[in-house]
C-alpha cells in the first residue's frame, strides 16, 4: 500500500501553558480553530502519539466533516538505557519494564484509533526517531519491526516508520523491507548548512533513499526551517522567517512537481519544547506563531 500525493504538515498544537508531558491538551475548540487554519492549505496532518489529544483531533475532523486526513505516529518510550544522551535516557530495570508496557498500550491505542477512524487515518507509523544514538527513548530496530508487523496485522491502512535519512541504509534495512512506504526526516540546517546547501542536501537525501529502495514509495515526514535560534548547531543568523520562506517554498515546489508527499515541520510554534531559553530553536519551526499569527512562509508555500 502507498499514499496518494498531498500537501502535508506536522501538527502539534500546544499553546501557552499546555504540555503533553503534563497531559495538558488543547481543547476541542482550540483544535477546531487550528484545523480550520490548516484545512485551507493542506490535505494531510501528522500527529505524534495516541493520546487523548489525538483522539479529540480525529473527532473534530469527523464531527465537522473536515477535508483532512491524519497520519498517526506511535510515541515510544525508551526500552534501552542510553548513557550517551546528555539530557536523560538512563533507566532502571523497573522503568524499562514500565516503558515496554506503555509501548504495548500505545500500540493497542494506535490500532484502535486507526480502525475507529479508518476514513480519516491516512497511515500509521511505528514510532518516530527511536533509533538515533542521541535519543533519550531508544528502541531497537527489532522492536520497531515488531510494532510494524502488529500494525499491519491489525489495521487496514498503510504502515511506515519515521526516522532520519542516515539510518535507512544501516539499522533500518529490515524495517524498510516490511513497511508499506519509507518515511524520512531531512534537517540539513541542524548540520550547520545554509539555505542553498540545505535545499540541495534535502533533495539529494530523498534521491539517495529512493535509489537505495527503488521499489518503495518514499515520503518526507519531516523537514523545515526554524525562525529563531540560540543554538550553536543552528547559527542564529540563519534562523529567520525569510530563510524559512525560501527553504520551505523551494522544497514545496520541488515536491509538488515530483508528486512527493512532504510533511513540513511544523504548523505552529511550541513554547513548551526544549530549554527555558525563549530563542531555543525547538520552539520556533511553525508556519504560524504560538499566537496563530502567520509567518512569511504562510503566503509563499502551499497556496
Amino acid at each position: 500500500m502507498s499514499i496518494t500525493y498531498g500537501k502535508a504538515i506536522c501538527y502539534s498544537g500546544y499553546r501557552e501553558g499546555q504540555n503533553p508531558m503534563a497531559k495538558l491538551y488543547p481543547s476541542k475548540e482550540e483544535i477546531y480553530e487550528d484545523l480550520k487554519i490548516l484545512e485551507k492549505d493542506f490535505d494531510y496532518i501528522r500527529m505524534y502519539d495516541a493520546s487523548l489529544y489525538t483522539l479529540k483531533t480525529l473527532e473534530v475532523i469527523k464531527e465537522n466533516q473536515m477535508n483532512l486526513k491524519v497520519m498517526l505516529t506511535m510515541n515510544l518510550l525508551g526500552e534501552i538505557s542510553n548513557h550517551n544522551c546528555s539530557w536523560g535516557g538512563t533507566y532502571t530495570v523497573s522503568e524499562i519494564a514500565n516503558n515496554i508496557l506503555n509501548n504495548q498500550t500505545e500500540l493497542e491505542q494506535t490500532i484502535r484509533y486507526a480502525n475507529m477512524f479508518s476514513d480519516i487515518v491516512l497511515a500509521v507509523s511505528a514510532g518516530n526517531e527511536s533509533i538515533p544514538e542521541w535519543n533519550e527513548n531508544l528502541v531497537s530496530a527489532g522492536r520497531i519491526l515488531y510494532f510494524v508487523k502488529e500494525l499491519k496485522k491489525h489495521t487496514d491502512v498503510p504502515v511506515t516508520y519515521c526516522d532520519n535519512v542516515h539510518y535507512w541504509n544501516r539499522e533500518l534495512r529490515e524495517v524498510a523491507e516490511e513497511i508499506d512506504f519509507i518515511s524520512i526526516h531531512l534537517y540539513p540546517v541542524w548540520e550547520g548548512k545554509n539555505v542553498s546547501e540545505s535545499i540541495d542536501q534535502t533533495i539529494e537525501g530523498y534521491e539517495y533513499i529512493k535509489k537505495l529502495y527503488p521499489n518503495k514509495q518514499v515520503v518526507i515526514t519531516e523537514t523545515g526551517w526554524p525562525t529563531q535560534s540560540s543554538n550553536h548547531q543552528i547559527r542564529p543568523h540563519v534562523a529567520n522567517e525569510y530563510n524559512q520562506k525560501i527553504f520551505n517554498s523551494v522544497i514545496d515546489q520541488w515536491s509538488e512537481k515530483n508528486k512527493i508527499t512532504c510533511f513540513f515541520f511544523e504548523a505552529f510554534d511550541e513554547t513548551w519544547k526544549g530549554s527555558n531559553d525563549p530563542q531555543e530553536p525547538e520552539k520556533h519551526w511553525g508556519f504560524y506563531g504560538i499566537d496563530r499569527k502567520p509567518k512569511l512562509i504562510k503566503h509563499e508555500c502551499n497556496t
